[in-house]
């Protein structure tokens, strides 16, 4: 027994084995001991943190990015197979605005001002949403960060559109893609595909100096 900073002679052999103190003071007998304590090491372990996956994604994680002098792009989207399904127009209804990927939206982070699709876009993390259409599409930086693919998108957060056109693909493309050309003479493309489309995105790195 422990009372303050001192213990009970008499009691030190019952703080080491409980077993002993219940023996011989209840007259319990040791196998029926030996039980009841492992029927609590089972319960404990029941009722104890269970891991939880993170999010709802469905969908790995992709991340596409590019790095020209000082200046540099990352993206970071959820990346949806085709599964057999016809995508632009009928899974991904043509006119609606996408998160451009699966899971959270598509998030695209710039670390010095570019030229994007003839538009200058300055440094930051922004979400990037577009509106597929059978001819073209419309590219759009978003300055809500973190939304769970477009159901919380607001056209009045928006921090950028513009239009790119559509490219028609022989082949199908199994699982949407997001990718970036090698920089020749300051400019690379950002193209994204799926199924049987393409669209290209130019941008334009600012030279030093």
């Amino acid at each position: 027994m422990v009372e303050g900073n001192y213990i009970v002679p008499g009691l030190i052999p019952y703080l080491y084995s409980p077993m002993i103190f219940l023996r011989k003071t209840l007259g319990i007998p040791i196998i029926l001991i030996t039980v009841f304590l492992s029927g609590i090491s089972c319960q404990q372990q029941r009722t104890g943190p269970q891991n939880v996956p993170v999010g709802n994604r469905k969908s790995p994680i992709a991340i596409s990015s590019i790095k020209h002098e000082g200046a540099y792009i990352k993206v970071v989207y959820g990346q949806p197979y085709r599964n057999g399904r016809d995508i632009f127009g009928d899974f991904e209804p043509y006119g609606e605005v996408w998160r451009t990927g699966a899971n959270e939206a598509t998030e695209i982070t710039i670390t010095e001002p570019v030229l994007m699709g003839g538009e200058v876009v300055e440094a930051g993390t922004y979400a990037l949403f577009s509106i597929p259409n059978e001819d073209e599409w419309t590219i759009i930086l978003n300055n809500e960060l973190g939304q769970w693919g477009a159901f919380t998108y607001s056209e009045d957060r928006d921090y950028i559109r513009f239009n790119v056109p559509v490219i028609n693909l022989e082949t199908p493309v199994e699982a949407f893609s997001i990718e970036f050309s090698d920089v020749n003479l300051s400019l690379t493309t950002m193209s994204m595909s799926w199924d049987m489309v393409k669209v290209e995105i130019p941008i334009r790195f600012y030279e030093s100096g």
